[in-house]
């Protein structure tokens, strides 16, 4: 039995996760987009539309990189209890499979190394036929209290980093 998606198939949003925040610069580019944040549990994703796509019609390693990104930056920050910027150093991403418009892709945090300042993190990005892409992620921590300078995109924005 065929379990692909047939071209006009659009998945839902899974129960739990809640829409991102928009005003916080390039990741606009991702929406809509969702996230869920539970203890040490961190996920992003988003239903790949045609803006997300590229010439091929598929999901552009682009958007799977920079959902990557989030996912992994935002899982250093949540195993260090806290809720400011890290900037990343390096983000390996192996494309796996590819994803449809139409599909719901996620990026779930898999493993998290905390040293005194540097965050690493890997993690996969999934669909319902199995994993997208996988990713490894090296972020610096900053000794001070964030990288959200006053004014500044994502400055008071609601649900900033999971707030």
């Amino acid at each position: 039995q065929d379990t692909r998606m047939s071209d006009t198939t659009v998945q839902q949003v899974p129960e739990g996760l809640l829409p991102m925040p928009s005003g916080l610069g390039f990741t606009d580019n991702l929406q809509p987009s969702y996230r869920r944040i539970q203890g040490d549990s961190v996920s992003f994703g988003l239903v790949v539309q045609q803006h997300h796509g590229n010439l091929m019609g598929i999901c552009h390693g682009g958007v799977l990189m920079t959902l990557a990104d989030i996912a992994a930056a935002n899982g250093v920050n949540v195993a260090r209890g806290v809720l400011a910027g890290s900037l990343t150093i390096n983000l390996a991403v192996d494309f796996i499979a590819a994803a449809r418009i139409g599909q719901w892709i996620q990026a779930d945090v898999q493993l998290v190394t905390v040293k005194r300042r540097f965050g690493f993190c890997s993690g996969a990005i999934v669909n319902s036929e199995g994993v997208v892409a996988r990713f490894n992620g090296t972020f610096y921590l900053p000794d001070h209290k964030g990288m959200v300078k006053p004014g500044a995109i994502g400055d008071g924005a609601p649900g900033f980093l999971g707030e």
